[in-house]
């Protein structure tokens, strides 16, 4: 399974094509919505992370920063016949790994309640409420990143 991972921006040709459907096909289209009907502009600033497998983009994650020592890890999406195979797991680490070299100490993210599990595993810890976005359940969660070097 030769899974490879690549920092693009906004203007990389994979953002408009593959990365957009990967993104309408896992977060979207199950909730019965469409990223044609939000305001994607702030994808214009964020880091984006793609894994590729023969070519083709298989998983993606942005990055938001908010704070000086802050960002959002956001907009996570792995195909579905690639999910449990690692591919997010490898999407986090080089996330992890790009913030603390950016000099950021936290991320936080709104996981789905479905993907908390995942997340808990990679170090992160969940506080506050539930709340809803997208229609669906969703918790904040956070991980300090100000030590140690994630490994792919």
């Amino acid at each position: 399974m030769d899974i490879e991972i690549n920092h693009i921006n906004y203007g990389a040709p994979e953002y408009a094509t593959e990365v957009w459907q990967l993104r309408e096909d896992v977060l979207r289209i199950p909730l019965g919505l469409s990223l044609k009907n939000e305001d994607l502009s702030r994808d214009r600033i964020n880091e984006i992370f793609i894994a590729k497998s023969g070519g083709k983009v298989i998983g993606c994650v942005f990055l938001q920063p908010l704070t000086t020592g802050s960002i959002q890890l956001r907009a996570m999406a792995v195909a579905a016949h690639w999910q449990g195979k690692g591919v997010g797991h490898k999407l986090v680490v080089a996330a992890e790994d790009y913030s603390r070299a950016a000099g950021y100490s936290r991320i936080e993210l709104h996981a789905r309640k479905a993907a908390m599990g995942f997340y808990l595993s990679m170090g992160y810890l969940s506080f506050g409420d539930e709340f809803r976005e997208v229609g669906i359940p969703h918790f904040m969660m956070e991980k300090d990143i100000s030590a140690g070097i994630g490994q792919i």
